[in-house]
């Protein structure tokens, strides 16, 4: 979806369903966790003052830092921690010591993204199904089996894609937003005094009376603006001006009224505390409400898992990760796609967390902490984005960011506190992804150097090979080498075992760039080595899709015309031999050597046509 394609409205009405699901579904379980925690005692006075709190929070790190600020610094009009730290990383190429950390930095905020995307389904999910238990004690047993159900019917539909019922996204949600409102509304008009919350003063009198326990609840607090990083991430499918205009007229008057209605009834009636949004609805709205929330928090858990399966492509591009199978979902939109290990490796976790935690209060001891750390690291890149790229002045830089850093900051060291409870759960999952991510990298150049050791310069070797050619078979060969101007091993296998070659060869290297995307002009470089040899460089960013036969049509007419029938392609398949030496810690070289051999084909990665690929294999010590 590009918003040359369709209109304002459209992509404003797709951003509401998208961006702002898990934001918009925060109202089920934020105000029930602060009041809830027995660290604010039930007054009049701190009512207000909690509001307040939460609607600053809503105006200073929603309005203000992601959608006036963060919004702003879009690569290529690309969003998301990865765009992000592509575009920060780029800006600090010259400073290569800053950019190794920076680059650290952000892949560990990238894998906290898969932490998040196990809390937020699960604690989603379960608080809509909680809503149950306010229709009748008796339905409680039936919280967990009813929600993992649902979690199951969401991920099985993953493979199928979102197209047909993408369409129901945005009106689905704007109906929630207007029944949220709506809600609030009701109670606000009972006691209408309840809107003097939006001053401020409430806010700071709570904080100066009370630091002590305004620093325990922010932990709590911070569960108001889950999703806010959605806000950037979403920006390459909408467009900044649709996200804009759907946050200020539409998702944060909703919230607002919907927070303070529920601080309406909690002043008329505290019994409230323990589910206060669905108390909030009349009995004969319980079970629609309760329907309504469950398919609101699938929608926004569906906006996650999509995430993660984007994210997930873009770290693969940028060589972080394996190869995955990747299977494209719409005709139509390319950016649609479906990697099953990710799908149901999120899909056992969300099980786990299900089951471990049991409730949605439970889980709002494992949120939080991922979320801020990953606004923490935004704000961080955020800095280098405003300095580097865009040139402003050091002070201007720091105040503007400063500011920000200092909120998050708070918010995360409140988080801290929650570490115990159930905060360890995402950074353990976080951990473990970067692990993987940096043992994959690491293996990676190990194995590149060891490959560059022992390589053979091109160039001179095909001048000693056509000193006495070997015989020259009809068709094109075309062989996948990771080096420019170096012999790729399926090369010599070939002329070792068949002694001959093809009457065109091509040695191409496929280049991935910390860009989002790069256009067909600038897809192909193309040298010629001579005797009918010619070295090839495909160049992608990371959203781009792999497609070496399509970016080899731009040669014909330039003295190497390709026939898709009589063309083949060399793949070298490379075991990897772990061995004791400098390298990486041994359990590390046996991991990479176990995920180098599960990555999927290269040949299906680069969409290579399955009868036309030969692969050679040999051996790598690392």
């Amino acid at each position: 979806m590009s918003a040359s394609k369709s209109s304002l409205p459209a992509l404003t009405l797709g951003a509401i369903g998208v961006v702002y699901g898990d934001i918009g579904t925060s109202v089920l379980y934020a105000v029930k966790e602060v009041f809830g925690s027995g660290h604010v005692p039930f007054t009049a006075d701190n009512v207000y003052g909690i509001l307040s709190i939460f609607f600053w929070t809503l105006t200073v790190i929603v309005s203000l830092k992601y959608v006036t600020l963060v919004l702003r610094a879009d690569n290529n009009g690309e969003g998301g921690l990865v765009a992000m730290l592509a575009l920060a990383s780029q800006s600090i190429k010259d400073k290569p010591k800053q950019r190794r950390v920076l680059l650290l930095v952000g892949i560990f905020g990238t894998c906290l993204f898969y932490g998040d995307g196990v809390i937020t389904p699960a604690i989603s999910v379960l608080s809509a199904v909680e809503g149950m238990e306010v229709i009748s004690h008796d339905l409680h047993r039936f919280v967990i089996p009813l929600t993992l159900i649902i979690l199951l019917g969401l991920f099985m539909v993953q493979k199928h894609g979102t197209s047909g019922i993408g369409k129901f996204f945005g009106p689905i949600t704007l109906v929630w937003f207007a029944t949220i409102a709506i809600l609030g509304v009701v109670h606000i008009a009972d006691r209408p005094s309840i809107l003097l919350a939006i001053n401020p003063y409430y806010a700071l009198s709570f904080i100066w009376e009370q630091p002590g326990v305004t620093f325990i609840i922010l932990g709590a607090v911070v569960l108001c603006v889950t999703g806010a990083e959605a806000l950037y991430a979403d920006m390459g499918h909408f467009g900044r001006k649709p996200i804009r205009l759907a946050w200020f007229a539409i998702v944060m008057p909703a919230l607002t009224l919907n927070y303070f209605g529920q601080g309406a009834l909690l002043l008329g009636n505290p019994e409230a505390v323990k589910n206060p949004f669905f108390l909030m609805a009349p009995d004969w709205a319980l079970m629609p409400l309760v329907a309504l929330a469950t398919m609101a928090t699938v929608i926004a858990s569906q906006a996650l898992i999509s995430g993660a399966f984007s994210v997930t492509k873009q770290v693969i591009q940028l060589g972080y990760l394996p190869r995955l199978q990747i299977l494209h979902t719409s005709v139509k939109d390319t950016g649609q796609i479906y990697l099953p290990f990710v799908n149901w490796g999120l899909f056992v976790t969300i099980v786990l967390a299900v089951v471990m935690f049991r409730s949605s209060s439970n889980l709002a001891a494992a949120y939080g902490i991922a979320v801020c750390t990953d606004m923490l690291i935004t704000t961080v890149l955020t800095f280098y984005v405003v300095r580097y790229t865009w040139n402003y002045p050091l002070a201007l830089c720091i105040g503007a960011t400063g500011f920000f850093f200092v909120v998050d900051f708070a918010f995360w060291a409140s988080n801290l506190l929650k570490l115990i409870d159930g905060g360890w759960f995402p950074l353990m999952i976080g951990g473990a992804v970067f692990a993987l991510m940096l043992t994959w990298k690491d293996g990676r150049r190990l194995m590149n150097e060891k490959l560059r050791a022992d390589a053979i310069d091109l160039p001179s070797f095909l001048e000693s090979v056509f000193i006495s050619p070997p015989a020259r078979v009809e068709g094109t060969a075309v062989f996948l080498t990771s080096d420019v101007g170096t012999v790729p091993n399926a090369l010599l296998h070939n002329l070792k075992h068949n002694k001959v070659l093809h009457a065109n060869n091509l040695f191409v290297t496929v280049r991935n760039h910390e860009v989002p995307w790069i256009g067909m002009t600038k897809r192909l470089e193309f040298d010629s080595l001579g005797h009918d040899c010619w070295q090839v460089v495909i160049n992608y960013g990371f959203k781009n899709d792999p497609d070496v036969p399509k970016a080899l049509e731009q040669i014909k007419g330039r003295g190497c015309d390709i026939n898709p029938m009589t063309t083949s392609y060399f793949l070298s398949r490379d075991t990897v031999v772990p061995t004791l030496g400098k390298g990486m810690a041994p359990w590390r070289e046996k991991l990479f050597a176990q995920m180098h051999r599960n990555a999927s084909g290269a040949a299906d990665f680069l969409n290579l046509p399955n009868n036309s690929v030969v692969e050679l294999g040999s051996k790598i010590e690392i």
